[in-house]
């Protein structure tokens, strides 16, 4: 920043390609006391701060981050990136156009059509993460980034300068820096949505007449050719995995998918076993009594504890406050038990027991290891050591005594390669070849729907319809004619990017019954998209067997069938519903405050918002075209419920 300011750059734009990048360079500026601005700027930024902040909520300012950011801008310095507030942003950018902040971090989003004009351009480097690998920034991108640099009417020239960094290559810098000429490509794509509005404005013939002519069309015939290239490369290549998993005995690849198909049910049945699992896991914690002596035999509190006062009813089901065997006074959940729980031993408490003090949890404590010992001691010689139905085993077991896998096992055991003595080296080849092939056979579609794709894919899509009954055909004067039916015409006002789910959704009444904040946090898995895997298993307000909990595995067999339509159809399926929002936005629309509906969670206030906002679009939708009256109703207090705060705020 010293370098920038006594070469006058500033005002700059120094571009690093992340959030947690832009919002440490913010950090190390400060703690390096760096400061850009004059008292006067201080005085006009601190009071343009104060004046945006009386639109926020005060008890969100905290969670918000807001003291440090309104420090960062006051010493001239701020990041920009979509994870921020949109008030935050706009602040950001009132206060650069303006010239009072002087330096700000920011992501490749700022160059898309936001005025932050700059006397010079920093990019960190020339890679950047695209969501799955890093690569070179290219000169379309470069020329986007670096545009920026030089105000109109204020710079003469605007400047930009590169970071020197390791594996820098000045000749490729110098490329980027003069070619001027890039490809275009098109994003466009028919969708369900397009197909009924097309069919009813213009007709299915003259539609496809009209997309076999697009822009898009003509640079899909133009790609084929590379595509078959690469399909040619994983035929040889699966031609050798053929030959490596070759057996003498018999068809491997016929033993093979026996062992996948006994992978793919055991799966499916320990997916079954936890859900279960949980349920019980439920119902076990809302038994437990005060002074009941629990043993939780793994997770995060796993060992002995003793029940200190019954859990209140929450989203992921009760909670009770438990003293552990180290004194330590905790709140037990479903998440902290996955294999459950079990009431070995009771012990008496105290009438006037007071958790906080350290003497009375020490002699509790103590208490609590004696009941353990004396429970432990009276079940010796029990080969299960006293669990609950040993649960792993019980897992094993309901594979044992699965018909379908007791079948699948005696076909793989009868079969002749299971007695080879190569068996898993030809098992390891046949794993690659079926990895490979799903690649190959992915790519072989993408080939083949290449030329004349536009046009096929709206046949694709209008047979999906057809069959579910958006569109149907009639007998009209001069033949077959395709019309839209009384569904298909609710289905032109859904514009959601999963539009044939959300219709399929409300058509089948997976989501009847839900109150606003349920059906808001239904919607949410259809609109939202996790930025990574985030693991675990989110958390479903009303526990595993409430009502969204069952509307949302409604909404995943419908999605499941679509999906099963979709590639019968050739037709490229939707992405699975995602319920990483379901519980934030669950909360906030029953009035939590910010705090709690972002409190042990990776989501950024700023991503909270924008999803929200995504979720509001798509029930104001529903409000309009869902064919239920009720449902109509109840998506518009949706509406209402999430539309407050810092959700309410969208615009200067």
């Amino acid at each position: 920043m010293d370098a920038l300011h006594e070469a006058e750059l500033l005002p700059a734009i120094y571009f690093i390609f992340s959030r947690a990048g832009c919002e440490g360079a913010v950090t190390q500026c400060l703690t390096a006391g760096l400061r850009l601005t004059s008292a006067a700027e201080e005085a006009e930024i601190r009071a343009a701060v104060e004046q945006r902040a009386q639109t926020l909520p005060a008890e969100d300012l905290q969670v918000l981050g807001f003291h440090t950011w309104a420090e960062s801008l006051a010493r001239g310095v701020a990041a920009h990136h979509a994870g921020m507030l949109p008030i935050f942003k706009e602040t950001v950018e009132d206060l650069f156009s303006r010239g009072l902040v002087k330096v700000v971090f920011a992501t490749e989003t700022l160059a898309l059509g936001i005025n932050m004009p700059a006397r010079s351009v920093v990019l960190e480097k020339l890679v950047k993460w695209d969501g799955t690998s890093h690569v070179d920034v290219t000169p379309g991108e470069y020329t986007q980034l670096t545009g920026r640099a030089g105000r109109r009417g204020i710079d003469v020239e605007g400047h930009a300068v590169v970071v020197e960094h390791q594996g820098l290559d000045p000749v490729a810098l110098a490329g980027l820096a003069s070619r001027r000429l890039y490809p275009l490509r098109s994003s466009f794509r028919p969708t369900y949505n397009m197909a009924v509005n097309l069919v009813e404005q213009v007709g299915r013939a003259r539609a496809r007449d009209v997309l076999e002519t697009s822009f898009a069309q003509f640079q899909a015939d133009r790609g084929v050719v590379g595509l078959a290239k690469q399909a040619q490369a994983h035929a040889e290549a699966l031609d050798g995995y053929a030959e490596a998993m070759r057996c003498d005995r018999g068809s491997f690849t016929e033993y093979a998918d026996l062992r996948r198909r006994i992978g793919a049910r055991e799966k499916d049945l320990s997916r079954s076993e936890r859900k279960d699992r949980r349920a019980e896991t439920v119902a076990a914690l809302e038994r437990l009594r005060p002074g009941d002596v629990v043993e939780v035999p793994s997770g995060r509190r796993s060992g002995h504890v003793v029940v200190l006062a019954q859990g209140d009813g929450g989203f992921d089901g009760p909670r009770p406050s438990v003293l552990t065997e180290d004194k330590q006074v905790k709140k037990l959940t479903v998440a902290d038990a996955p294999n459950g729980i079990e009431t070995v031993a009771r012990l008496r408490i105290p009438k006037k027991f007071n958790p906080r003090a350290p003497k009375e949890r020490a002699a509790l404590a103590w208490d609590l290891r004696g009941a353990v010992a004396e429970a432990e001691s009276a079940r010796d010689g029990d080969s299960n050591g006293g669990r609950p139905g040993g649960r792993r085993g019980r897992t094993r077991a309901a594979a044992h005594d699965d018909r379908e896998i007791a079948r699948l096992r005696a076909a793989m055991k009868a079969h002749p390669c299971h007695a080879c003595p190569e068996r898993e080296d030809h098992a390891r080849w046949a794993e690659r070849w079926q990895t490979l092939k799903k690649e190959h056979d992915a790519l072989l579609r993408r080939v083949e729907g290449r030329t004349g794709s536009i046009a096929r894919v709206f046949d694709h899509i209008c047979d999906v319809l057809m069959s579910l009954g958006y569109l149907e055909t009639v007998d009209d004067e001069g033949g077959p004619a395709t019309r839209v039916t009384d569904d298909g015409r609710w289905l032109r006002h859904l514009y959601a990017e999963n539009d044939l789910l959300l219709a399929e959704c409300l058509r089948r009444g997976a989501w009847t019954g839900l109150d606003a904040p349920g059906l808001a946090a239904a919607v949410s898995t259809i609109v939202y998209s996790a930025r990574r895997d985030e693991g675990g298993e989110p958390h479903i307000p009303g526990g595993p067997q409430g009502r969204l909990s069952t509307a949302l595995d409604a909404t995943v067999r419908v999605w499941s069938e679509v999906e099963d339509l979709e590639a019968a159809h050739r037709v490229d399926t939707a992405s699975q519903p995602d319920l990483g929002l379901v519980s934030a936005v669950h909360r906030w629309a029953t009035g939590r405050s910010l705090d709690h509906v972002l409190r042990g969670s990776e989501l950024a206030a700023g991503d909270f918002v924008r999803w929200c906002k995504q979720v509001i679009d798509v029930l104001d939708q529903l409000s309009k075209a869902a064919p239920d009256p009720k449902m109509r109703s109840t998506a518009r207090t949706a509406i209402d419920a999430l539309r407050r705060g810092v959700v309410a705020y969208s615009s200067l």
